[in-house]
């Protein structure tokens, strides 16, 4: 039977159990978790958060993070400034990349949420307004989701993954794990 690790993987820490090329070394997912055979289903950029799902079953792998079968994974998106309607129906059509046109994109405005705090915290500028997303994507380019936000003109400042399809954070800390 396939082992499924749901990880709640922490800001500056690499989606990977080794960092060997490194002349030095930085938190890896061997840090947190010491179960043998299973591997990163996708990828989690270091400098963003949350649900990271580690399998030892290759077809999961691929079913999980091969574009082809439009798996969804829903974000929370800290971004620069507060996005207009306009900038918003860009994301819902998608947008135009350096690598192409992305898929349309379910994006909705939310409250902030009740999230752990960051080490370091996003830095925070009194002249310039944040707002939060929810952004839901269905395919997974390199740094995607701050590459759309940045395109319709607000940064991202904080990106969390909450959810890959059916499986979401919810009640896993931060720098913790489960099985699914």
């Amino acid at each position: 039977m396939a082992r499924l690790i749901l990880f709640n993987k922490p800001f500056d820490v690499l989606s990977q159990f080794t960092d060997a090329r490194s002349p030095s070394p930085r938190a890896t997912l061997s840090d947190y978790i010491d179960v043998p055979d299973v591997y990163p289903a996708g990828r989690l950029d270091r400098d963003s958060e949350g649900l990271l799902l580690l399998t030892d079953d290759g077809r999961l792998q691929s079913r999980i993070s091969d574009p082809k079968y439009k798996t969804e994974k829903a974000y929370l998106v800290q971004v620069e400034r507060e996005p207009d309607e306009a900038a918003l129906a860009a994301l819902r059509k998608g947008v135009m990349l350096k690598d192409g046109m992305t898929r349309p994109a379910d994006v909705r405005r939310i409250d902030e949420p009740d999230l752990w705090e960051r080490t370091p915290p996003v830095r925070f500028r009194k002249s310039v307004p944040d707002c939060w997303l929810e952004l839901t994507i269905r395919e997974g380019r390199n740094r995607q989701v701050r590459r759309m936000t940045a395109a319709v003109g607000h940064p991202t400042l904080r990106l969390v993954r909450w959810r890959i399809g059916d499986w979401t954070l919810a009640g896993i800390a931060n720098g913790e794990w489960r099985e699914a």
